[in-house]
């Protein structure tokens, strides 16, 4: 894809205004956001990658519009898929449901930069070393395999975060909550408060869960402009489908298993562009192994789209029927 300047410019602008916007409404009024407000705001969103993605169809055809929607599909799966572990790190440091929203914003702001950091460096490590596409596809097929084998309880709690350990050693807090702040002062001393602690554990934690994201998305599209633009639209609207889904996540028991089959298949889809530009010696003398077939973006978003419907659908029926018996 061509893309000039003005639109990336244009379009951190626009992020940037939206994030600006809702730190100004959350910021004057923290509170936990009712049913039609996650509604219009997912609607919202979801709205704006839908139109992102005519956009795309119309300005550069339906190939690349297919690559966005299907990374952005994948990265929003991933994203719900995550809200599991927002929900434990939410109760670990028993975080009041009014200050919710304003701990997940400023996680979400702070997954975004660092994403973008990840992107641009995926970015230089494709159009620099074309063999890191068989070290993306292999670590997405290890990684599938891993999610497929996980039992319950396996992976209900979030993983150890190395930052949030050192900053609660490091640095003295106060026992309760002071509002949104993430500092406070106690007497003559500036502590910091539970919620700086929350916010570093929601932004690592979403890093640490990139490091799936990205090369997957990378498997669909080397576009760095349609993987920033996937990511920014997976992760907008994931603050109101944390609270509007709430204890409904539990009931997306086969989750976990369709994402794995979604990275697996998008890790395979790697190994296979790998080999099409093959320029490792050890494989085929150096040479393009031209006789492996290639997926087509068509078929990569039709693969994502029904595995995960039939994921939602048995996953329905499996709880449906253990609520029976």
């Amino acid at each position: 894809m061509d893309v000039p300047h003005w639109l990336w410019l244009a379009s951190v602008g626009l992020l940037v205004g939206l994030l600006a916007l809702d730190v100004l409404v959350i910021g004057r009024r923290p509170h936990e956001p009712s049913l039609r407000e996650c509604t219009v705001g997912i609607a919202f969103y979801v709205s704006l990658a839908v139109l992102f993605g005519i956009g795309v169809l119309v300005a550069s055809g339906g190939e690349y519009a297919g690559e966005f929607f299907a990374g952005w599909l994948t990265e929003y799966s991933l994203s719900i898929d995550n809200l599991f572990v927002f929900v434990i790190i939410m109760a670990r440091f028993a975080v009041p449901r009014e200050l919710q929203q304003t701990a997940l914003l400023v996680g979400i702001i702070l997954a975004l930069a660092m994403r973008g950091v990840f992107i641009a460096l995926g970015a230089a490590a494709i159009a620099s070393f074309g063999w890191v596409f068989y070290v993306f596809g292999a670590f997405l097929v290890f990684t599938a395999v891993k999610l497929a084998r996980a039992r319950d309880g396996d992976d209900a709690k979030a993983p150890e975060n190395a930052l949030v350990r050192w900053v609660e050693k490091r640095f003295p807090a106060t026992p309760d909550y002071h509002g949104a702040a993430l500092l406070a002062r106690v007497g003559s001393r500036r502590l910091v408060t539970p919620m700086l602690v929350v916010v570093l554990a929601l932004g690592t934690t979403d890093l640490i869960f990139a490091l799936d994201s990205i090369p997957a998305i990378y498997g669909l599209t080397q576009e760095p402009y349609l993987v920033l633009a996937a990511n920014v639209f997976a992760l907008m609207g994931l603050r109101q489908l944390y609270f509007l889904l709430g204890g409904l996540l539990e009931r997306l028991v086969h989750l976990g298993l369709g994402l794995s089959v979604v990275l697996g298949f998008i890790g395979v889809k790697l190994v296979l562009e790998a080999l099409h530009g093959n320029t490792l010696p050890f494989i085929n003398g150096g040479e393009h192994v031209e006789s492996v077939p290639t997926i087509p973006t068509w078929l990569s978003l039709a693969v994502i789209v029904a595995t995960l419907a039939l994921t939602t659908v048995t996953s329905l029926i499996a709880v449906r029927r253990a609520e029976r018996s």
